[in-house]
């Protein structure tokens, strides 16, 4: 037979759990992927920041 501290553990811990999730998430923003904005990005920009990370001799932008 389960003792009444056992029982009383399990519930303590769903009582503390459940609260401290959802606050948690209300604090994180939930919403997950699908509400995330979308980011206007400059195609030249994603094409020169991927070009940097090709070439491994490059250690820092070119100067003026």
């Amino acid at each position: 037979m389960v003792k009444f501290e056992q029982i009383t553990a399990v519930v303590l811990a769903a009582g503390l759990a459940i609260p401290s999730y959802w606050f948690f998430w209300s604090l994180a923003g939930g919403g997950g992927y699908d509400r995330r904005g979308m980011q206007n990005v400059n195609p030249a920009q994603v094409e020169e920041s991927r070009s940097r990370e090709l070439d491994p001799g490059l250690k820092a932008p070119p100067g003026p």
